[in-house]
């Protein structure tokens, strides 16, 4: 990779609104920092066109059986993480679907381990261990000229998986990926801090790819979490609202059908609304490839 001018980086530079930040009042740096985040909404909104195109060649990816996996360094790494750990909770997908590579290993999530985002081997390596032809690898780098992550993505390529990355820097070589998400949020209230806008603005959109990819993958009915996991008291209580509300039961039927569907709410619903049992429930959803609204029309 050719020498990097980090001087020049978009996420390096000084923000002229904030000069004098270390002389301001608490309450002044708050009201700073609130309108600076309204450049990384923007920045989202503007690139919705692209993240667009990309949960499209995402979902159909995942409908073959390819997968999804984040790979970053730092704060870009960290909500890598935090975006494939979310997702089974949410949408009830397999921790293998949707998986996370951090520079610097496990302990990089919770400690910072200096060098790791500049080991390109190591991102090759990481690649060349989990990747296979007709993953997705998202790489995230707010600078975007993260060498672990340059290094997994060109590594992905390689081995037939579509490459894409999530970037602050608009400027950004042509071929650093198949496809770039190119988030225009501006300099940092706090120099070079990218854990502020640009990890906001980042943040949003992993968000959003995830939640739009299963949402066309049946994961969502209306605007509902009906694929949820209630693993805790209180999605143990929204399944069985969802079940009452979406079966048109009372609260005492959904929490039996909920148990008799051992904790699926969308088969609970279809058994509600189709007296049917749990087991021509499930097959009606996969027949329905997941949609509950499919199930429930379907004769």
């Amino acid at each position: 990779m050719a020498r990097i001018r980090f001087d020049r980086l978009p996420t390096e530079r000084q923000n002229p609104q904030s000069r004098s930040l270390d002389r301001l009042a608490p309450t002044a740096i708050a009201r700073l920092m609130n309108r600076a985040d309204g450049d990384a909404l923007r920045a989202v909104g503007r690139a919705a066109p692209t993240i667009g195109r990309v949960v499209t060649a995402l979902v159909e990816r995942l409908e073959r059986g390819g997968r999804l996996i984040f790979v970053g360094a730092g704060t870009s790494g960290r909500l890598g993480v935090i975006e494939a750990a979310e997702c089974p909770p949410t949408f009830n997908t397999s921790p293998r679907q949707v998986q996370a590579v951090m520079a610097g290993g496990r302990r990089a999530v919770f400690r910072s381990v200096e060098g790791s985002e500049d080991d390109e081997r190591a991102g090759a390596a990481a690649t060349r261990r989990r990747v296979r032809r007709g993953d997705v690898v998202v790489g995230i780098a707010a600078s975007g000229v993260t060498r672990f992550v340059r290094a997994a993505l060109a590594e992905a390529r390689r081995r037939g998986a579509l490459s894409v990355l999530v970037t602050c820097n608009p400027g950004v070589p042509r071929g650093a990926a198949a496809m770039v998400i190119a988030l225009r949020v501006g300099p940092e209230v706090l120099a070079g801090s990218t854990r502020l806008k640009a990890g906001t603005a980042t943040k949003l959109a992993l968000n959003t790819l995830t939640t739009a990819a299963f949402t066309r993958l049946g994961k969502v009915h209306d605007n509902r979490m009906v694929d949820l996991q209630p693993k805790s008291a209180k999605l143990r209580a929204r399944a069985e609202r969802l079940v009452a509300e979406l079966g048109r039961v009372g609260a005492p039927r959904a929490r039996r059908l909920l148990r008799e569907a051992r904790g699926s709410a969308k088969v609970a619903i279809v058994m509600a609304r189709r007296g049917e049992s749990a087991q021509l429930a499930r097959r009606r959803l996969v027949s329905a490839r997941g949609f509950l609204g499919r199930a429930l029309e379907s004769r």
